[in-house]
């Protein structure tokens, strides 16, 4: 399935329909070798249309400038859900369910050689993970002709300082598939 941005920009397929500012399709080059996944929009982004431009984000493009060498204009930036959840909750599985077919368009279109799952909820989603972030984070699994790696989501160290040092590990992983492709 192509990624049809009018039809995905006016998207009904879940109750997150009713309650969006606008739906947050993702930003980057088609050809960004780097492609983020994070759970779903918050606040910020919600309101500014683009996905991780609050505090989660700067963590988040810091770390991968300094570990990756790559910047936010480089990577293109993603969610498993287009729209806000209420109260900036985790989508419930059946939001997920709905907004499936847009996440695996974009996977399909941008076909990058490294995709970064950025939380829990976007690692089962993109990796298939079964297990805890920490079973599953910096380490790679095959996606067709890419790797996909997991991390904790910016906003966990935020929360927990400690998790930038992992953070940065897992991205010194990403940076050595990119290395080698």
């Amino acid at each position: 399935m192509a990624l049809d941005v009018a039809a995905l920009s006016s998207c009904t397929r879940c109750r997150l329909s009713a309650t969006r500012t606008r739906v947050v399709i993702g930003t980057g080059p088609n050809d960004a070798v780097l492609l983020l996944v994070g759970e779903a929009p918050g606040r910020q982004e919600d309101e500014g249309g683009a996905p991780f431009i609050g505090r989660s984000g700067q963590l988040l493009f810091t770390l991968i400038e300094e570990e990756v060498g790559l910047s936010r204009e480089q990577c293109y930036v993603t969610n498993t859900v287009k729209c806000r959840p209420p109260a900036n909750r985790t989508p419930a599985r059946d939001e997920l369910e709905a907004c499936r077919p847009w996440l695996e368009a974009q996977l399909a279109e941008l076909a990058p050689r490294v995709t970064l799952a950025l939380g829990l909820t976007a690692a089962r989603e993109v990796l298939g993970a079964t297990l805890s972030m920490s079973a599953v984070h910096g380490r790679a699994r095959h996606l067709g002709d890419a790797t996909g790696i997991a991390t904790y989501h910016p906003a966990a160290a935020l929360r927990d300082p400690a998790l930038v040092a992992v953070m940065r590990a897992d991205l010194r992983v990403v940076r050595t598939f990119l290395e080698a492709s």
